[in-house]
């Protein structure tokens, strides 16, 4: 056995070696057809080859557990699970019944409308019979189609029960076909790494007796039933838990919001300060100004060819009336930019020394991260209200993440031995960190600042439904009135910012490389 470790998968590469005990040791009951069913396999140059499970094809992902294959069984049983749905339906579901059940309301509306039409005639008022039977008409007609409809699909249940019975075939003779490949390579993997599932283990075939049977049976009963009981077709919920949990939400919200008003006030203050001074900067100073010293920057960092597209881009944002909107929406952009950068990097500093800071502040990146960013927009109204402030707080939010994960993962990726032999000719910790590992890291660190400018411009963007103006709130403006033609010329000057902001870091990062 300790020899045969060392073999090969492949038996075409070592002919002479002789798998049969092993396979008996490996696959315990049946071991003798394992053992000529793997030979077969192995000695197949693709792996693949012509096989049949009878075992697997008859019992499908209940022989899948049993024989320690869960993904196999996963896959087994969702394709039956399809097609017993479609075979349930043909002998017992009832597929018209939602016509039916339309039809017979329709009925119960068109004898209403009769009624008004006898009165109508009573009364001598020819008009009121002719609309009332002219209701009645289309009453009629609504009826006859759902009742047609509602046969169409009774007529369709041996037909859906001939495909599912066919395609039941199919499936057996897939699952037989492909459970001796798929145990060869389990047997593969159990021959270097002991740990592997070997042999037939009634325990899990009972499991997975009991996950099939759930999980058929209730499938059945919510797809072949006419009326399904409510507990299988929808949770069965208590909405005085979903009020009072959300009331008790609102409660501290608004409790927070009075209590530390003056903390929220001056955070957007603060916010403030910073936002009127990058947009007096952009939107204040002459438009040709700033138009150079783009131009310019981007020649600088990214070369001619970056520079002649930044010209572009800025002509058509000129052109087209977007200057002061495009401004206002790179002074949000930068200012959330700014701050996340300023925030994040000491962070990803100090997580790269603390690995218990690290794993406390892990599941809050995550949920930073991973958030539908419309959710973010709650709390930042309750606490903040609306505005320019609350939209980069938001945006911050969104693009804290990269640049703290990518600032800690560059200073970690750091050679250990560099460190130490610094810290060996009596470095200190500052003067590694700003002499090596700063250094080392930028790659790393650039990045994450990119990554940060292009997340908190997809949220400055959103940030318009809470006021925040710029592109944003064109492109909203124009969703509202469904205005095709404002709403592609707005999302096109977005583009053009968030493609010029990118080539520019990253031609600035590509000059920092060859600079390091």
């Amino acid at each position: 056995m300790v020899e045969e470790t060392t073999v090969q998968n492949t038996s075409s590469h070592f002919p002479d070696v002789d798998i049969t005990q092993s396979v008996h040791d490996f696959a315990g009951t049946k071991g003798e057809y394992y053992a000529t069913e793997f030979k077969r396999v192995q000695k197949s140059s693709s792996g693949y080859c012509w096989t049949f499970n009878l075992g697997a094809a008859v019992f499908g992902p209940l022989w899948a557990t049993a024989r320690g294959l869960w993904g196999l069984f996963w896959v087994f049983a969702v394709l039956e699970l399809v097609v017993i749905v479609m075979i349930g339906q043909g002998l017992w579901g009832d597929l018209g019944s939602d016509k039916f059940a339309r039809a017979d309301r329709l009925q119960t509306n068109y004898e209403r409308m009769i009624e008004r039409v006898e009165n109508a005639k009573e009364e001598g008022d020819e008009q009121g019979v002719e609309s009332f039977q002219k209701r009645a008409d289309n009453l009629a007609a609504a009826r006859d189609k759902a009742l047609a409809e509602g046969e169409l699909a009774q007529a369709g249940k041996t037909r859906l029960l001939i495909v599912g019975l066919v395609l039941l075939a199919l499936i057996k003779a897939f699952e037989g076909f492909s459970a001796n490949i798929a145990y060869e390579r389990q047997y593969t993997t159990w021959r270097t790494d002991s740990t592997v599932r070997s042999g037939l283990s009634w325990k899990s075939g009972l499991l997975g007796v009991a996950i099939v049977g759930f999980v058929y049976i209730v499938t059945l009963i919510r797809f072949t039933s006419g009326d399904p009981p409510d507990y299988v077709a929808e949770f069965p919920i208590d909405n005085r838990f979903y009020l009072g949990v959300a009331g008790w939400i609102d409660h501290y919200f608004d409790m927070a919001s009075r209590n530390f008003a003056f903390l929220f006030s001056g955070i957007s203050q603060g916010i403030r300060i910073i936002l009127d001074g990058v947009e007096t900067l952009l939107i204040g100073t002459p438009w040709p100004v700033v138009m150079a010293v783009i131009l310019v920057f981007a020649y600088r960092s990214a070369g001619p060819r970056v520079a002649i597209f930044t010209a572009a881009a800025l002509a058509y944002i000129a052109v087209l009336g977007y200057w002061q909107e495009s401004m206002a929406t790179v002074a949000l952009l930068g200012t959330a930019s700014f701050l996340c950068i300023s925030i994040g990097i000491p962070l990803g500093v100090w997580f790269a020394r603390s690995r218990r800071a690290y794993n406390f502040a892990r599941p809050v990146l995550d949920l930073m991260q991973t958030m539908p960013s419309f959710v973010y927009l709650i709390p930042i109204i309750a606490f903040f209200g609306t505005g320019k402030p609350p939209g980069i707080l938001a945006s911050m939010i969104f693009g804290l993440p990269p640049i703290i994960r990518l600032t800690t993962l560059g200073l970690k990726e750091v050679p250990k031995d560099v460190v130490e032999a610094a810290r060996a000719f009596g470095a200190t910790d500052m003067q590694i960190l700003r002499g090596i590992e700063v250094p080392l890291a930028t790659p790393s660190i650039m990045q994450g600042v990119n990554q940060t400018i292009m997340m908190c411009l997809s949220l400055v963007v959103i940030a318009a439904l809470i006021d925040a103006k710029g592109l944003g709130y064109d492109v909203l403006v124009a969703l509202q009135y469904a205005a095709k033609g404002q709403g592609i010329l707005a999302g096109v000057a977005i583009l053009f910012c968030a493609i010029v902001i990118d080539r520019v870091v990253q031609g600035r990062f590509k000059d920092t490389e060859k600079g390091g």
